[in-house]
């Protein structure tokens, strides 16, 4: 038995990719995607039709600049997400303009109207993960979204006051950044660091055993990995979203895998109880630099990549 076969006893393995022929030959139960992703997937010849079904059919549209560019866009990501709900047998993760991390009413109209453009395709919301970021205004977002029965997925995850805020919001799942932490541990600490004392890690782990303990129905995805090791050694994490190249690496490998997480283990240690309002949520988050910095970051990126998709379009329109 591979690894890859040994952990999805444990842990319901999703895809981290756009890439349909990688969701095919690893057979992952859910699929993530992103802005970057998208992008990624639309430069490939044989996704291009997607992205040409997306401009005709805005070719007698009213919209024009920027709401003609933000309509195609939604356009291509439920094409895609249509396109991975025919492969993966769960739900896929569509994300909302990371311009609206920091505004609630637009992230929850953006997320509105992806699901109703979903349902316009007969694909029920039950399959549908809205992304979010984990900002606060993305956090009181899924909230408000959540009470419609809109499942959200808080993305860009890097601290446990985010986790917690995010449970208490009665959020579906979180996906905390485990290669992202250890990126910036590395770079600030000048060091390596084993998988068993990967900063990354560690943060899931804490994160996993605080919901596990308080009883909160919030899954907690691992996301955005740099080695095996990461990986196995959040072995009984509720879900993991692994890039192809990764994926690889565990199908290929017939190492031993033991199971590292388990709720029962949680009960018993020693986690006191947070509870956070935005004052105390955005002091906590200040005061731990890497998730500050990360956060922004990852905003930053996955900004400028829903620009350079609109660009794509631009010129081809």
């Amino acid at each position: 038995m591979s690894q890859l076969d040994e952990l999805k006893k444990y842990t319901t393995v999703v895809a981290d990719t756009g890439d349909f022929e990688s969701m095919r030959a690893y057979q992952p139960q859910d699929a993530t995607t992103n802005p970057s992703l998208i992008l990624q997937a639309t430069e490939k010849p044989q996704y291009r039709h997607l992205v040409d079904k997306a401009l005709s059919e805005h070719k007698s549209s009213d919209l024009a600049g920027g709401d003609l560019l933000g309509s195609i866009i939604d356009r291509v990501l439920i094409l895609f997400g249509k396109e991975i709900l025919n492969i993966v047998p769960g739900r896929v993760s569509t994300e909302v303009d990371a311009r609206l991390s920091f505004d609630t009413a637009g992230t929850v109209d953006k997320a509105r109207k992806l699901i109703a453009d979903y349902a316009a395709e007969g694909i029920a919301k039950e399959r549908i993960l809205i992304k979010i970021a984990s900002t606060w205004e993305g956090i009181k977002a899924a909230e408000i979204l959540q009470k419609e029965g809109i499942n959200c997925n808080l993305t860009l995850l890097f601290s446990l006051p985010q986790a917690v805020a995010c449970a208490d919001a009665g959020v579906t799942l979180i996906s905390p950044f485990v290669g992202r932490i250890l990126d910036w541990y590395k770079a600030n600490e000048k060091k390596d660091y084993t998988p068993a004392e990967d900063p990354g890690v560690l943060s899931v782990t804490e994160i996993y055993h605080y919901y596990k303990k308080y009883g909160h129905k919030t899954e907690v995805m691992g996301a955005s990995f740099r080695n095996k090791g990461e990986i196995t050694e959040l072995a009984g994490c509720d879900l993991l979203t692994i890039a192809p190249s990764l994926l690889g690496e565990l199908a290929a490998s017939d190492e031993p895998l033991t199971r590292r997480l388990e709720p029962a283990a949680s009960s018993g240690l020693d986690i006191a109880k947070r509870v956070y309002d935005e004052k105390t949520f955005r002091l906590e988050l200040n005061d731990n630099a890497m998730a500050t910095e990360k956060t922004a970051e990852g905003i930053r990126k996955f900004s400028i990549d829903i620009v350079k998709l609109e660009k794509v379009l631009a010129a081809a329109l």
